[in-house]
């Protein structure tokens, strides 16, 4: 396997980027509609609706019928969610990449290109008002092709935004990613990111009891600055 090598993002990515983007959250249903399955309420409703109804009918057949159309309907619920965030963020920052990340020095995207092809992404994107843009920065979009994975691609992507971070004064760098996303939060977590906090994405993330952890990697600027503080108080 050719070396990769990670550099700034440039429009001739777009189309490669939109791709890699749209195809690694649709990755992530079938893993939702597992969890979907296992939901106590989901179990109830496959067993006692298809029950109820031939109770009332006498027909295992109508039974049959219906419990195989909750089944089609939990399919699509489980791809909602993620249909819906690859909209949104193509109607929001993933619609200008240039603009939104590289206009000011303190966001910038990269894409990790092998054999001219692009095989992984990663944005960061200052947090909060212009007052604070050197307190957090936020990582958003690491993704990496699926047959490009288990190469460190992913891991270096992420020191990349961390080196970032650094460079540009930051105390902390955030993310968000479900608690189905397995491989990313065992990733972050290994490379020192903390959990923080949970939330639901929007709607139909809580209705599939899906949230979202929030993660936190303290830069070392910050723990220094922390220390005489730290040291008055023992």
């Amino acid at each position: 396997m050719a070396p990769c090598h990670i550099r700034k993002y440039q429009e001739s990515d777009h189309p490669w980027v939109l791709g890699l983007f749209s195809k690694g959250a649709a990755e992530y249903a079938p893993t939702t509609f597992r969890h979907i399955l296992k939901l106590p309420r989901t179990l109830v409703l496959l067993l006692g609706g298809p029950l109820a109804l031939f109770v009332v009918s006498g027909s295992w057949l109508l039974a049959l019928m219906a419990g195989l159309t909750l089944l089609a309907a939990l399919r699509f619920l489980a791809k909602y969610p993620w249909t819906q965030y690859v909209s949104n963020c193509l109607r929001t920052d993933m619609r200008d990449i240039s603009k939104t990340y590289l206009s000011e020095p303190g966001s910038c995207f990269w894409v990790a290109e092998c054999e001219g092809r692009v095989v992984g992404t990663v944005g960061a994107l200052p947090v909060g008002e212009s007052t604070l843009r050197k307190e957090q920065v936020e990582l958003l979009h690491l993704s990496v092709a699926w047959e490009h994975r288990g190469q460190g691609i992913a891991k270096a992507l992420v020191r990349t935004v961390l080196q970032f971070a650094r460079d540009q004064g930051y105390r902390e760098v955030v993310l968000s990613t479900s608690m189905l996303q397995y491989s990313a939060l065992a990733l972050y977590q290994c490379l020192g990111f903390r959990k923080t906090g949970q939330h639901f994405f929007t709607k139909s993330w809580e209705l599939i009891a899906v949230p979202a952890f929030e993660l936190t990697y303290q830069l070392p600027s910050a723990h220094a600055s922390q220390a005489p503080g730290q040291r008055q108080g023992l």
